[in-house]
């Protein structure tokens, strides 16, 4: 469950990367190229099969989302000073987004549907006990990358753990960890 719980924080990580680099359009449309990774990857890793339709839908998907892409590059003639967007950057942020989410996804179902070495039963896991332990090692993750990314603020203070969230930021918190259970 390590795999899939540090494949989500590079997910994260790079998520604010894509978000400070691209514009909110730009950002909502490319992330959603996360559907045809995962349905590439599922296929790879878990012997999947979509019916021709399915695969033509994830194509006009791709389509749309490279359209979108192409048209903001275009609209991109002058180079971006230092400090500024880089289309590039948040490209790549959610390319590798989007990958880092399929395989943890993927390879947490098929965690979730092995079953369990020892089981006399031949019983797999329940998913609440996986979450319960996907949960326990993100957690563990975040605070081991939050403490290492610890930087001193102006005065050479370092900041606590926690600063800046407000009460808007653990409603998000709330949503996106039941947005996860779901």
């Amino acid at each position: 469950i390590l795999v899939p719980a540090l494949l989500y924080l590079v997910q994260n990580s790079l998520l604010y990367t894509a978000l400070s680099n691209l514009t909110a359009p730009i950002f909502q449309v490319t992330y959603q190229a996360k559907l045809v990774t995962t349905a590439i990857v599922s296929v790879m890793m878990l012997n999947r099969r979509y019916s021709f339709q399915q695969w033509i839908c994830l194509v006009v998907l791709s389509l749309g989302v490279a359209i979108v892409v192409l048209g903001e590059s275009g609209n991109k003639t002058q180079s971006t000073p230092a400090g500024e967007q880089s289309l590039t950057v948040g490209l790549l942020a959610v390319t590798i987004a989007c990958l880092s989410s399929a395989l943890a996804g993927v390879y947490f179902e098929k965690v979730v549907k092995t079953v369990a070495v020892g089981d006399k039963a031949g019983k797999p896991v329940s998913v609440w006990m996986r979450n319960i332990q996907l949960a326990f090692f993100t957690i563990l993750t975040a605070l081991v990358q939050g403490w290492w990314s610890a930087k001193p603020n102006e005065t050479g203070a370092h900041q606590p753990y926690l600063h800046g969230f407000t009460g808007w930021v653990w409603i998000l918190v709330f949503l996106q960890a039941g947005g996860g259970l779901l």
